[in-house]
């Protein structure tokens, strides 16, 4: 079973940016997609971005359209996320995961798997 390693997070003031990293432990092979997600203090996990393993598309929460990129090491077994102009309501935990469901589009939470610990962000204002 493949496991996944947040790091790169760190308490920032606003305006900066910071780039998240998520080694697997082995290549992803026959899952469609990883994303990154988000679970701010109190609040429910939210989507935040997702790179399709088939066709290398990404999609965007409109919270970080323009700010945040996502991107992958195919050799290395990497998943990173570049954050950009970083905000306070950016704070959260932050998590990578693999999408589970083989035959559609998917930003759902729950339709994604093998969480990691998590990484934390702060974004002081």
């Amino acid at each position: 079973q493949v496991q996944l390693v947040e790091s790169g997070g760190g308490l920032v003031q606003a305006g900066n940016s910071l780039r998240l990293s998520c080694a697997a432990s082995k290549r992803i092979l026959a899952r469609p997609a990883m994303g990154w997600f988000r679970q701010a203090r109190g609040e429910a996990r939210e989507f935040v971005a997702r790179l399709s393993w088939i066709d290398n598309s990404t999609v965007y929460a409109d919270s970080v359209k323009g700010r945040f990129t996502i991107s992958r090491n195919i050799a290395k077994n990497m998943l990173y996320l570049q954050m950009n102009n970083l905000k306070p309501e950016d704070t959260a935990e932050y998590y990578c995961a693999i999408q589970l469901v083989r035959d559609r589009f998917s930003i759902a939470t729950h339709e994604y798997g093998y969480w990691g610990q998590g990484t934390q962000v702060t974004v002081s204002s």
